[in-house]
């Protein structure tokens, strides 16, 4: 009986089950009842699952920018309305009304505004066109100038090729940033941004001129802006011009910004003309503004503190910035100096750079340790890209020398531009020139290439000797020396050995190569080396001898020489 009973149970609830449809709709529906109790989380994760399902579905997507919006994630809410743009339906234009009043929830002003105009030159008389005329006025107030209008055709693919300049620019690739830069100011002489990065992209080729150029085009049209009074300052500082750079330091440290992005800009111009007591009262509002701080700015105001003598702030901040950013080697870096300079007893300590990244030198130390993971090491890292192209234009001689020797391992376009354009500079020193053009070839660039040497152009074609700088001819005397040298007393076999060796050592060594005092040193050294290698009865002060140079001298190249063979 009870078998009986068990078994019609089974069957009444087998009849009971209901398949669920786990579709995007489900999700949907999941989500708007969770947004109805105000249970923002569980929505957000319905929406992101009925995104998965449906990717294709522009009001999935919409949907879950709106949630992420009302959450407080404007950057990601932007993000997911710039893929329903580009990869899902372009011309669904309230994305652009969206992802404005997100940029203005982050104070992104003239983003903010660049997006309502381009709403309304698309969709004049759309849904949200009152609404975007009224904050138009709304944020022209909030800039200090006239609100902008719409123009009457539309701007399509501006602000996908601003982004893409800019992100050019953070890839060091400015010779290409300036290239769609050009063509933004000349198609929208109005967009103070592209104008603004224009400069600074000229700045960092080089070219003072035309940067100073396009920061006056911007200061007539807005004699407000900041960004060109920064930029001018810096620009001022560089060219020598001091009495102007203090008269406009004066001025910009009356300046009281009220938004976060041009606090930002104040402060690092504050911190690169040296005004770093400034630069810490910027950076110290702004962690008080920031409800959320980016591990940069913990690691500017650490900058700023230790630029001012105020090591336990450094400190504290330091730390702060490495637990936000675990993975970055900067904060960890600077947390060590710490600790050095606290024995330095009575030793200044070093001005440190607002970069979030390691010191130039650093980087250089690290990256030619494995001279064959070198180029994809700088690719995958473009904030070290762009410091090694801004070395090249604003280092001094040994650090463009250290640039130009490990440029020879990148083969791309933008490093071949940039060394055409380099061995064209009539300020560069003809020796730095010449190494350049000895990395041209190296690369295998097509010639002819023109170049400035002795103030005079010169043009190097197809059957042009090839080009050898003064540092490497310094290391081939060395070989030629040696083997003059050893020459009637030594086998084929040492002499080819010699060079082997020597090719070897070089390459090892490069691009820090040791300093060459005297060629004989080291020709004693490696016929030394090569001898010891064929077991030849030989003693170092026998080859000091002959080389008419010291015992010790000999010694120590030895140890250099015998290290890269033993690897």
């Amino acid at each position: 009986m009870k078998k009986q009973q068990a078994s019609i149970n089974n069957r009444s609830k087998e009849r009971k089950v209901v398949r669920l449809r786990m579709d995007a709709g489900f999700f949907f529906e999941r989500a708007i009842r969770s947004l109805d109790r105000h249970h923002y989380e569980k929505a957000l994760k319905y929406f992101r699952l009925a995104v998965e399902k449906e990717p294709g579905n522009p009001v999935n997507q919409c949907n879950l920018a709106g949630i992420l919006s009302e959450m407080g994630h404007y950057e990601e809410s932007n993000e997911v309305l710039q893929t329903v743009l580009q990869d899902v339906d372009p011309d669904l234009y309230e994305c652009y009304f969206y992802m404005a009043n997100n940029a203005a929830n982050m104070e992104e002003f003239e983003q903010a505004e660049e997006y309502l105009i381009r709403y309304l030159e698309e969709e004049p008389d759309g849904e949200f066109a009152r609404e975007a005329e009224e904050m138009l006025q709304m944020l022209g107030w909030e800039l200090g100038r006239k609100p902008r209008r719409p123009g009457f055709s539309p701007r399509h693919g501006w602000l996908k090729k601003h982004e893409e300049a800019r992100v050019l620019m953070e890839q060091g690739q400015f010779l290409q940033a300036i290239q769609l830069l050009k063509e933004l100011t000349e198609e929208h002489p109005d967009f103070m941004a592209a104008m603004n990065n224009l400069a600074l992209a000229y700045y960092y080729t080089g070219d003072i001129s035309s940067a100073h150029d396009m920061i006056q085009k911007v200061l007539d049209k807005e004699p407000d802006n900041i960004h060109a009074w920064c930029n001018l300052a810096v620009l001022y500082q560089h060219q020598g011009e001091l009495a102007a750079r203090d008269r406009l330091v004066k001025r910009l440290k009356q300046w009281i910004p009220l938004h976060v992005e041009h606090l930002y800009k104040l402060g690092t111009t504050m911190g690169v003309l040296g005004e770093h007591e400034t630069a810490y009262q910027c950076f110290c509002r702004l962690l008080r503004l920031e409800p959320n701080p980016e591990p940069s700015l913990y690691h500017y105001v650490a900058v700023a503190a230790s630029n001012t003598g105020r090591l336990n702030q450094a400190k504290k901040y330091w730390r702060l910035a490495q637990e936000a950013d675990p993975q970055s080697e900067v904060p960890v870096f600077y947390l060590n100096q710490l600790e050095q300079w606290a024995h330095r007893f009575g030793k200044a300590r070093p001005t440190i750079s607002y970069h979030y990244q390691l010191p130039f030198e650093e980087q250089l130390l690290q990256l030619t340790s494995n001279n064959k993971l070198l180029p994809q090491q700088i690719k995958e890292n473009p904030l070290m890209r762009s410091s090694f192209f801004w070395a090249l234009h604003h280092g001094d001689r040994e650090t463009k020398l250290q640039v130009l020797q490990v440029f020879q391992w990148i083969f791309d376009d933008e490093v071949e531009k940039t060394l055409r354009e380099f061995i064209c500079k009539e300020e560069e020193e003809d020796e730095l020139k010449r190494t350049a053009l000895f990395v041209l070839e190296r690369m295998g660039a097509p010639k002819p290439y023109k170049a400035r040497l002795g103030g005079q152009e010169v043009t190097f074609r197809a059957e042009t000797t090839k080009v050898v700088p003064a540092w490497l001819k310094t290391w081939q005397r060395v070989l030629e020396c040696c083997l003059q040298s050893m020459q009637g007393r030594y086998e084929d076999t040492h002499l080819n050995d010699a060079k082997v060796v020597w090719a070897e050592f070089l390459n090892s060594k490069h691009p820090d190569l040791p300093q060459v005092r005297k060629v004989e040193g080291w020709a004693a050294a490696l016929e030394y080396v090569v001898a010891k290698m064929h077991g030849l009865s030989i003693t170092q002060a026998i080859v000091a001898r002959k080389h008419d140079v010291a015992v010790s001298t000999v010694g120590r190249h030895v140890r250099e020489l015998e290290s890269v063979i033993k690897k």
